[in-house]
């Protein structure tokens, strides 16, 4: 099992649950993607401006990361994905439409407001966009996250190494410095660190990785001894 590096600093994002959803609904729920597409659907209606607050079964599809989180069980992606929303839809906690000509299927809250969503759908008083909503991926990873998954394990020093990177460079920097170190075979903080040195230095417009003659010095410098390289 994968650990989670933890929650990161400074302001995250909320994402609100009713009342009713722990009071009344939870403890109903007996079945883990039911659960998972569930909170999937708050987690998109809190994210969507404008009147209506909808998922689209095409959208959910190309969820990459929807999708993993529903694999498994000897289903296939659109099977279980099928089966966690009819689940959420017999339960009560969604209302499925089909756009006219069935081309797609949109999902509301049963809420008041979702149900008046639905209804004016169904009437076609309104039309769906055609990608409302987000996609998991969109979320930016913390730092630590984006280590472990490019890069290696987490130690505590490397930790802290991390949080001081976060304070001192831009997130998107540091997130391309690790596909830069990843697609040049140099899986190191040591090399990232380099790469953003010099665009910090030199600008990131003018300013270049690492040069190959450079990475046996950065993979083997200060912590050389707990770095992964």
């Amino acid at each position: 099992m994968k650990g989670f590096a933890g929650f990161p600093e400074g302001p995250v994002r909320m994402t609100p649950l009713p009342a009713p959803f722990f009071s009344e609904l939870l403890p109903r729920i007996d079945h883990l993607g039911e659960l998972k597409i569930t909170l999937y659907a708050f987690w998109v209606f809190s994210r969507q401006e404008g009147p209506f607050h909808y998922l689209m079964l095409g959208a959910m599809k190309k969820d990459v990361a929807l999708i993993a989180a529903l694999g498994g069980g000897g289903k296939s992606d659109e099977q279980a994905l099928d089966d966690a929303l009819e689940r959420a839809i017999a339960r009560g906690t969604l209302i499925a439409v089909r756009t006219s000509g069935a081309e797609e299927t949109c999902f509301f809250l049963n809420s008041p407001h979702g149900r008046a969503a639905a209804e004016g759908l169904a009437r076609g008083e309104w039309t769906p966009d055609d990608s409302p909503g987000a996609e998991l991926w969109e979320e930016r990873p913390n730092i630590f996250t984006l280590y472990e998954q490019n890069i290696g394990a987490l130690t505590p020093m490397l930790a802290e190494i991390l949080r001081d990177a976060e304070k001192e460079y831009p997130a998107p920097w540091i997130e391309e410095a690790m596909r830069i170190a990843v697609e040049n075979n140099a899986r190191s903080w040591n090399y990232i660190a380099a790469i953003l040195s010099r665009w910090k230095k030199e600008g990131k417009g003018g300013g270049k990785p690492p040069s190959d003659e450079d990475r046996k010095r950065y993979v083997e410098g200060e912590y050389a001894d707990f770095i992964e390289h």
